[in-house]
């Protein structure tokens, strides 16, 4: 019976990214989920807005998958919360706006 050969280890996809994007402070995903979020939303490391700090929130989730244990995990989701928050109070602002320029 012949030898059967080591699979070549799997490599995430998540390895792979490249981005222009500018990139959150070190050590920001430990701290408290106001401080995540409040940074997150900055001009300074999200210049296109809230919406790209929750991308970064998301994808730093995923890329840590099983190695997050409970706790921290939690405080993550509790920051993505406050930031979709921001994100949609963001979205209602500007749809104001753009309806009082139309009226």
């Amino acid at each position: 019976m012949p030898a059967r050969q080591k699979a070549a280890p799997r490599r995430k996809w998540s390895a792979k990214v490249q981005t222009e994007s500018t990139y959150p402070p070190e050590g920001l995903f430990n701290k408290s989920a106001a401080i995540i979020a409040r940074t997150l939303a900055s001009p300074e490391v999200s210049p296109k807005g809230p919406g790209s700090g929750m991308r970064m929130l998301t994808f730093y989730i995923h890329r840590a998958g099983h190695n997050l244990d409970a706790a921290r995990r939690a405080e993550l989701d509790r920051a993505k919360e406050l930031l979709h928050q921001r994100v949609e109070r963001e979205r209602e602002l500007k749809a104001k706006s753009k309806g009082k320029k139309t009226a």
